[in-house]
């Protein structure tokens, strides 16, 4: 099936790997951060881009599967830059400690990808009290960006290299709650549900993107910001839900297979985007847009609404108590 798909715009399609939308771009004297990169399409973004020079830092808290994963890269790829550093979303103090560390190396950063996320997951509360969906998906991230935006916006200056900003969102954006996001009720387990509240939080990514480049543009900072789908893939985001990982049991590895080959996209393919977005010289210049299949695509009606976005921003400067 996926053979006969049609390539967008960008001669890429949804069958295009990682590796093929980065084939023969050489960044060897690029440094990324990519959060979750211990497995799924998180760790295939780590790979390719090392496999294209990249000095990777992967952003994980499963600490022993991500030097799993840097161990594999490195058997591949002895050349490869790859460092592991803890990184807990869900936690303000972790994500500090993470930005407070990483600055203090005095590395560039030219791309960040945040990438981790959790799908669907029972009403829980971050360590710092917000939604955990929410709190993993989005929030910590936006701290994360807002601590590492003076060290990109250095580099940028200094290497004359545009910094590119990637937040890995969902389709599942369209399918939030009727306001789009519950600013009132966030934390309010009688207002909750998995499904809208992953919504939530992917749309969140989607309009901290479209600020940021909005912002960049206003400032005159060579940054873009863009955010994507990735599809739907078969990863360990699925790990709290109980129906979907049991539907995947019962299946068992061959209809998943099948799946994969006919319905789904595998992990390759699904970094594919990310890895686009983050190095082809196709996307230079070109901030505020959303991504799928490696071409631009459409939000919803929420994804396009630039006053949420400023009163998304407004919210969650006062949450992660940034003035």
């Amino acid at each position: 099936m996926w053979a006969f798909i049609r390539k967008g715009d960008s001669g890429f399609s949804s069958s295009s790997t990682a590796e093929e939308v980065t084939l023969g771009i050489h960044s060897t004297s690029l440094t990324a951060i990519v959060t979750g990169a211990s497995s799924g399409i998180g760790a295939e973004t780590a790979r390719v881009l090392a496999l294209r020079g990249v000095h990777v830092i992967m952003g994980v808290i499963e600490m022993i599967d991500a030097y799993n994963v840097k161990e594999s890269i490195l058997k591949q790829i002895p050349t490869a830059k790859v460092d592991v550093m803890k990184l807990d979303l869900s936690s303000m103090a972790s994500v500090h400690h993470f930005a407070d560390e990483f600055n203090s190396t005095s590395l560039p950063l030219n791309i960040l990808i945040n990438n981790a996320g959790i799908f669907a997951s029972p009403f829980m509360l971050s360590k710092d009290n917000i939604e955990l969906q929410f709190a993993i998906n989005y929030l910590g991230h936006f701290l994360l960006t807002s601590l590492l935006l003076d060290n990109m916006k250095k580099t940028a200056r200094e290497s004359k290299i545009q910094g590119r900003i990637v937040n890995v969102s969902s389709m599942g954006h369209r399918f939030t709650y009727p306001k789009g996001i519950l600013f009132d009720k966030l934390n309010d387990p009688s207002s909750y549900n998995k499904w809208r509240a992953y919504g939530q939080s992917k749309l969140s990514n989607i309009l901290h993107a479209n600020e940021l480049a909005r912002r960049f543009k206003e400032d005159g900072v060579d940054i873009t910001a863009n955010s994507l789908h990735p599809g739907f893939i078969t990863t360990n985001i699925y790990l709290h839900n109980r129906l979907l990982t049991g539907i995947k049991n019962i299946l068992g590895p061959f209809v998943i297979r099948c799946l994969e080959r006919f319905v789904l996209k595998n992990v390759q393919q699904g970094a594919s985007t990310t890895c686009y977005l983050a190095l082809h010289p196709q996307v230079s210049g070109i901030s505020g847009k959303y991504f799928a299949d490696n071409n631009v695509s459409e939000t919803s009606l929420d994804g396009r609404d630039m006053d949420l976005a400023k009163k998304l921003w407004d919210f969650s400067m006062n949450l992660t108590n940034q003035k």
